[in-house]
């Protein structure tokens, strides 16, 4: 059996360990590792009682429940199952295709309009900074955020630096949501935003930094945070943070993100 091992088999375990990888990221993001674990102990006790033993009665059971249990899974994870495949289909070498194919004048007038819309959420976010204002801006990309929108108050309005700094002044009543920025425009502010439960998370960093974090691990959308206690500005991308930017860098992230 050792020498009937070939190229294909190679393959065949290499997938199979890459996509048990895959599911267990997106467990472990979900904060279901414990239903991941023991869903590959059930498999592991099936795969043995079935294949190794042979024991016909209990292997037959156990297809019963495999069968079932498929349907059952998909419906539990829809939500993680569908935010996988949307990471699939909205790769950065898809998108990148994608810019190539585009005509060059068309790129460079995309790139011209997403400065012009950048800018204003830079400058505003040193400014809270500068005065420790407390502020929560979440930047869609490709994944659509309507329900997050739904939670806060409609405000359609063109991106400008007064208007961000505005609502997040500390007496405005939308102040402790956050604001949706969604094609190059304001949609709603004082949006509730799902709170990461993270254990790893420093114990310095506030509620705002949670929901930025819960809203970049179900979503791919970019979070901004300007802490109210120290005025640091961070940005939480992919379930991970960046601390403590400066302007250049904010601005290098924001381009580089939604570009």
């Amino acid at each position: 059996m050792f020498f009937d091992f070939g190229i294909k088999d190679f393959i065949d375990i290499l997938l199979v360990a890459v996509m048990l990888y895959y599911i267990y990221r997106l467990m472990r993001e979900s904060r279901s590792l414990n239903v991941f674990t023991g869903i590959m102990v059930f498999f592991i006790v099936w795969i043995f009682v079935s294949q190794i033993l042979e024991m016909r009665l209990m292997g037959a059971i156990f297809d019963k429940l495999v069968s079932v249990g498929v349907i059952a899974i998909i419906i539990l994870f829809q939500e993680d199952i569908r935010k996988f495949l949307y990471n699939v289909g909205a790769h950065q070498r898809m998108q990148r295709l994608l810019r190539f194919v585009l005509p060059k004048h068309t790129a460079d007038k995309d790139k011209e309009q997403l400065k012009r819309s950048i800018m204003p959420i830079v400058m505003a976010c040193m400014s809270m900074s500068k005065g420790k204002v407390g502020a929560l801006i979440v930047l869609k990309r490709g994944m659509s955020l309507s329900d997050i929108e739904m939670t806060g108050e409609v405000v359609d309005a063109a991106i400008s630096q007064r208007l961000i700094e505005n609502i997040f002044f500390k007496n405005s009543p939308l102040h402790d949501g956050a604001m949706l920025i969604a094609d190059r425009r304001i949609r709603a502010a004082g949006c509730i935003l799902p709170v990461s439960h993270n254990l790893d998370i420093p114990k310095e960093l506030g509620l705002r930094h949670r929901a930025a974090l819960g809203m970049s691990q179900e979503s791919d959308a970019l979070c901004v945070v300007v802490s109210e206690e120290t005025g640091g500005i961070s940005i939480a991308k992919g379930g991970e943070f960046r601390l403590h930017l400066s302007a250049e860098e904010l601005e290098s992230v924001l381009t580089e993100a939604m570009n």
